[in-house]
């Protein structure tokens, strides 16, 4: 999708300091981290929520919650103590920018509810 800032960054068209790349994902530090370790990882396909993900893309899925979320936890350093995975669905959901992203929250202990 032309004008997705996510799209855009996963695709190099904007510069970022990816922390992970592949060739279906990419991942980077949020610009407005919630916690110390802030990370969303998006799909370089455009997929605007998971719930638009298709039979096809199930291998994609399972390698950002299986794969990519593994690796870039260990290489931040919240793989042993912990980490929260959220992804926002719709506007109700508190979804800001339409593109499917993961964030992986860490480097504090987490409280429930989140809010």
């Amino acid at each position: 999708m032309s004008d997705c800032i996510f799209c855009k960054i996963a695709n190099g068209e904007i510069d970022s300091k990816l922390i992970y790349e592949d060739e279906t994902v990419a991942a980077f530090r949020d610009l407005n981290p919630q916690v110390p370790e802030h990370i969303l990882i998006v799909p370089k396909k455009h997929v605007a929520k998971i719930t638009d993900f298709t039979e096809e893309d199930k291998n994609l899925a399972a390698h950002i919650f299986v794969d990519v979320v593994h690796e870039i936890a260990k290489k931040i350093g919240v793989d042993e103590n912990g980490f929260r995975l959220v992804v926002n669905t719709g506007e109700d959901g508190g979804q800001t920018v339409p593109h499917l992203h993961v964030h992986l929250l860490g480097g504090r202990k987490m409280t429930w509810p989140p809010g």
